[in-house]
Order: structure tokens, then C-alpha cells, then sequence
């Protein structure tokens, strides 16, 4: 039989469990707690996990984690692998229920991510409610700062809680964009809550609401169909090379919740994407500013999806590169509007034995009192599928 009990918040210790702890034949905990004795058997999770699979039918095990066993704890994990009638689950109080009893804030006003131990943030949570509770770790405060570069620093309001239940215990507000590294030790166990101080946006933007360069811009119905045609997922990492206005990128954000890598070269354009960054709100992006094919070779992370909306012969002659940095299930999709660069492309592909999907997109538009008639250029789209290899 096993036990998965929390141990609140505080010192890394057994002073908040109400439990006996003669009826155990084992105690397992983490090595940060300071509890000795015969009975305690202080492991990392691996070894904790190995020794309760192997044990609990013939021990009674109590297995002790920090703060609550139902939050982000490695106690359900475990608990999932055991047959249901052999463990119990005692709760205790978790960092947020802690925070927000001292701040009087409703749950339901807050959402939830960790990147403690992690690089992604996990962008549906992420600024979606008034509040985000973020779990953190020592690198947690640049790679937030690093997420909101693009912001404002009254966008936002941040409490950190640091050492929570312990007796120098500190909620206070600081600002994340210029944080006191001196003042707190990051080792130390600490959270933030970040207060949105802004209302989104709405997710389908009209052209007018990007600032753009003499009309350098993905028009609004070719903007909807390409994002459609990605086939979007949350989370998702999109590279958008030749990015113009920024609008296609910032848009997949908006509605789909992606990472957008944006590329551009022309530095006026870098200036108007820097301010649709700012003004959408836009979180976790990068933006890469020269020559797009001597940039993406130098990055780690791969993409699974890839929009080429500009970037001329020279992103052309790269395409079969491109997609051996695609994710493996990934999509990239080329948009062309001349048929000049639509069979320079489809030379490049074909020489690379890649297998795609083209089709043309004719847009007119009817505008004013009179229906004016307005058509668009037509627009040439290839479509990529990198299926996983047999």
C-alpha cells in the first residue's frame, strides 16, 4: 500500500502531515528534505518511482512530496501507476492556493503554466486570464523577460512569492523587466503571479489594424486561407520567413496560439512588425532581422510549421533545406504571387523529388457605396506534407 501526501508549504520538512508515521515501513522523500531516520529513504523521482513499483505490495510506503501531491507534483504520476485500491492520496495546500488566499484572488480569474525545468511556454495558458500563476525555477526571469520583449512595462503587473510558508517568507510586486537579481536567491523556491493589465484583442484582425509599409501585407482573405491551410496547433513552432508586415505571424498567435519565428530583411518592415508586436500583444516570438537563409541554419528548435511568404530566389533555392528542418508530420506551405517565382519553385522541389500540392487563389473584393470592383493579384500556393518515413 502506498500514501502520497503533501507536505504544504514551508521548510522542506514533515511538520505540516498529520499522519502516523510508525504505521510505515517506509518513508521516501526528496533529498531537499532535512527529515532523518531509519525508516526515510530520501530519492530523486526515478529511484522513488523504481522502489514504490517494486515494493508496494509487500510495504506500507509513505511517499512525501513538497506542497500538493494534485498539483504539478510527481506523486500523481505515480499514483497512475499503481492498481487503484493500493494508493491513497492525503492533499495539502499548493503554492497558488497559498498565494491567492493572501491575495484574495478567485481561481477562476487565473491560469496556470510551469517552466521550471522547461524551455516552452505553454501559450494557451499564458496571458489568457486576468492573472498567470507561473511556476519557476532560477532561469524562469529571463526566459519570461525574453517571452515579453516586445512589451510594454505597464502592460503588466508581477507579484513574486518567494520562499512561501517559510518564516522570511516575501509576496511583494516587482517589475520583471528591470528584476533585482541581488535581492532574492532564485535557488531558493519562489512563483510569480502576472496581472494582464490589457484586454485582447479579437483574434481575426481587419488589414487596417497593422502598420505596414506602402500595403506590404498578406490582404485578410489570403491571410485566413493560408492560416488554414497550415493547419495550425497550438504550441505549435512556425517559421515565418519574409514576414513583411508581421501580420500572418502574429495572427497564427492570436488564433491558434503558436510560437511565431519571424524573418525579415528590409529594415523599415522590421520597425512596423516591432509595433504589431507591441500593440497585439504578441508573447514568446522571435524576430530575425537580415538575410532569412543565412539565419535558420543557426537555430536549434525545428519547426513544424513553415510559411514562406517572401524572401525572393535566394529562400527559394533553400526550400529542399527547409524541409529537412520541418518536424517530421510538419507542413510547409509557399505562397507566390508571380509565375516567375511559382516555377522557379517548382524546379527547386522537383529536383529534390519533394511531393506537393499547388493551387491558385483569385480574389475580387467589391468596396464602397457602389460595389466598386477591386481584384486582388492572384495568389499561387504550394503545399508541403513531411510524413513520418517508413
Amino acid at each position: 500500500m502506498v500514501t502520497i501526501a503533501g507536505n504544504g508549504m514551508g521548510a522542506y520538512d514533515f511538520t505540516n502531515l498529520e499522519l502516523n508515521f510508525c504505521n510505515y515501513d517506509k518513508i521516501i522523500c526528496d533529498p531537499n528534505f532535512i527529515e532523518n531516520g531509519r525508516t526515510i529513504l530520501k530519492l530523486k523521482f526515478k529511484d522513488a518511482k523504481e522502489y514504490i513499483l517494486q515494493n508496494y505490495k509487500k510495504e506500507n510506503i509513505l511517499y512525501v512530496v513538497t506542497g500538493s501531491p494534485l498539483f504539478f507534483s510527481a506523486g500523481t504520476l505515480i499514483a497512475n501507476k499503481l492498481p487503484k485500491e493500493e494508493v491513497k492520496i492525503v492533499n495539502n495546500i499548493s503554492s497558488k492556493t497559498y498565494l491567492l488566499e493572501k491575495l484574495f484572488i478567485s481561481e477562476n480569474d487565473v491560469s496556470v503554466i510551469s517552466i521550471h525545468g522547461r524551455k516552452n511556454i505553454d501559450l494557451c495558458e499564458f496571458m489568457n486570464k486576468k492573472y498567470t500563476f507561473v511556476l519557476c525555477d532560477k532561469y524562469s526571469i529571463n526566459r519570461l523577460q525574453e517571452a515579453m520583449q516586445f512589451f510594454e512595462e505597464e502592460f503588466i503587473t508581477t507579484n513574486i512569492a518567494y520562499k512561501l510558508g517559510f518564516k522570511d517568507e516575501i509576496i511583494e510586486e516587482v517589475n520583471i523587466f528591470n528584476f533585482d537579481e541581488n535581492r532574492f536567491d532564485l535557488k531558493e523556491p519562489f512563483v510569480l503571479l502576472i496581472k494582464r493589465n490589457y484586454e485582447h484583442k479579437k483574434n481575426v484582425c481587419d488589414d487596417l489594424e497593422f502598420e505596414t509599409e506602402r500595403g506590404m501585407i498578406t490582404k485578410k482573405y489570403k491571410r485566413h486561407l493560408s492560416l488554414q491551410n497550415l493547419d495550425l496547433e497550438e504550441n505549435n513552432i512556425l517559421w515565418d520567413i519574409g514576414a513583411g508586415s508581421g501580420s500572418c505571424g502574429i495572427e497564427a498567435y492570436k488564433r491558434y496560439k503558436v510560437k511565431t519565428i519571424f524573418f525579415e530583411k528590409n529594415e523599415t518592415r522590421v520597425e512596423f512588425i516591432k509595433e504589431n508586436l507591441k500593440n497585439h500583444h504578441v508573447c514568446d516570438c522571435k524576430l530575425y532581422i537580415g538575410q532569412a537563409e543565412e539565419i535558420y541554419p543557426t537555430l536549434e528548435q525545428n519547426p513544424q510549421r513553415i510559411f514562406v511568404g517572401g524572401g525572393g530566389k535566394m529562400v527559394i533555392d533553400t526550400l529542399p533545406y527547409l524541409y529537412e528542418r520541418l518536424d517530421v508530420n510538419g507542413i510547409m506551405l509557399i505562397n507566390a504571387i508571380t509565375l516567375k517565382h511559382l516555377s522557379q519553385m517548382i524546379e527547386v522541389l522537383n529536383k529534390a523529388k519533394i511531393e506537393y500540392d499547388t493551387h491558385s487563389i483569385s480574389l475580387t473584393t467589391y468596396k464602397g457605396v457602389l460595389d466598386l470592383v477591386e481584384p486582388e493579384r492572384q495568389l499561387f500556393q504550394i503545399k508541403i506534407y513531411k510524413n513520418e518515413e517508413k
